[in-house]
């Protein structure tokens, strides 16, 4: 039995899919009973975020069990199954730990490093306990990832990593250039997009346009800006492209499946600066090739900064927290052989120290004890080392020759096979 996770993001759909799958707390669970009752699956939790849907299981199946949970989430859903297996992505075993973690870890999200998805994780994990659905194999698991996220926002600097980059997109776009008296449009109402609000705010902006494919989400938004005495309307995302002809910044972080801003929305011989937040982008590519247009994507962004050694620090706690979960997964695993091997040497002791009963009746009560003691010392001689040894095997990763497993299992030494010489 292994874990899955088969899942989908802002990395591999677009909004609209995204939120036909997404699940609130009821749905969760209506779904993990429906998962539940699958004949390939024992365990069940289910992570949903705007951002996010993702599925984790235990199954004995890796085939059996992926068709089992897009069979699920297209019945809940209503999606297409050729949909969902265009934007779903599969994780297995090993790979869907480290998902986990990474995810976990904020390592995965559109604002790299925001901490939101550890309590989105928790919250999964808590309600998948309530339900009864997490077993041994999540409850591990997820413990794992809570502790390694806990690990690497407390020992790096990933924490900074979303508000930098906004403030580093603003200064590549506007330089020494001020916001005071000018007007901005925030396309978006996510984390990201409310970073950059509010770092436009504490630049001098003038007045705030805000436009979301949900119209209630940008509403409290901009009353959010409003309290920080940044004057702020909203405007149908459908009208977007009128409310450019009043704006000197755009600022575009929704994820959308088409393009936010084309260059036909471009109104001309207006300045404008464009900052691209989103992967996928949000803006077309063209629009910067048009005169007094300055346009800024997460791509130039990369090109003009790498934040390698934050990410690089963040990825050894994770890779080091991954270790430690297979090591103890497989140990884990051969210890039901282990138990098996002791139990099976028992027995054998108890009938051979039986059928001697039998063939030495004039052997005293002393001696016979005697002997059975000498001979369960012997067995469990003989099983230490290959006990201690087998969980030592398992721990690491990689494969051993039968020769080799002998040799370190029973702790022998052997001498090097004479060399063949021609007679």
């Amino acid at each position: 039995m292994s874990v899955l996770v088969v899942g989908m993001s802002h990395r591999s759909a677009p909004v609209t899919v995204l939120e036909k799958v997404s699940l609130d707390s009821a749905a969760q669970d209506a779904t993990v009973a429906k998962l539940m009752a699958c004949p390939s699956l024992s365990e069940a939790m289910i992570v949903s975020t705007c951002n996010r849907l993702e599925i984790y299981v235990v199954t004995t199946s890796f085939n059996t069990g992926v068709a089992e949970v897009v069979d699920v989430l297209h019945e809940v859903s209503g999606v297409d199954i050729d949909v969902l297996r265009s934007h779903l992505y599969v994780r297995y075993a090993d790979a869907a730990a480290e998902h986990m973690l990474v995810v976990t870890s904020g390592l995965d999200s559109m604002v790299v490093g925001e901490q939101q998805i550890i309590g989105q994780v928790r919250t999964s994990y808590q309600q998948a306990c309530t339900q009864g659905s997490a077993g041994p194999f999540l409850h591990s698991l997820a413990q794992c990832a809570l502790h390694t996220g806990k690990r690497v926002h407390s020992e790096t600097d990933i924490d900074d990593a979303g508000a930098s980059m906004v403030s580093f997109a603003f200064d590549e776009a506007l330089g020494d250039q001020t916001l005071e008296g000018k007007t901005a449009m925030v396309l978006g109402a996510g984390v990201m997009a409310s970073l950059a609000a509010t770092h436009l705010g504490r630049m001098g902006v003038a007045k705030l346009i805000l436009a979301n494919r949900t119209r209630s989400r940008a509403e409290i938004l901009a009353e959010h800006s409003r309290e920080a005495n940044v004057p702020a309307d909203v405007v149908d995302f459908d009208r977007r492209a009128e409310a450019l002809a009043h704006v000197d910044i755009v600022v575009s972080a929704t994820g959308a499946d088409t393009f936010t801003v084309t260059p036909e929305n471009i109104p001309k011989h207006r300045n404008l600066v464009l900052i691209d937040l989103s992967m996928p982008r949000d803006i077309d590519d063209q629009v910067g090739e048009l005169p007094n247009v300055n346009l800024v994507n997460i791509e130039r962004l990369h090109r003009a900064r790498k934040e390698a050694t934050m990410q690089t620090d963040a990825l050894d706690i994770v890779a080091q927290e991954l270790d430690a979960y297979t090591s103890a997964q497989r140990v884990r695993d051969v210890v039901p052989a282990v138990a098996a091997l002791r139990r099976q040497a028992s027995e054998l002791v108890e009938l051979e120290l039986a059928r001697l009963t039998q063939r030495t009746p004039l052997m005293s009560e002393n001696e016979r004890e005697e002997v059975t003691r000498t001979v369960r010392r012997v067995v469990d001689k003989l099983l230490h080392t290959p006990t201690v040894k087998v969980k030592e095997l398992a721990a690491r990763s990689g494969t051993v020759s039968y020769e080799s497993a002998l040799q370190e299992l029973f702790g022998l030494e052997t001498e090097p096979a004479a060399r063949k010489t021609n007679a």
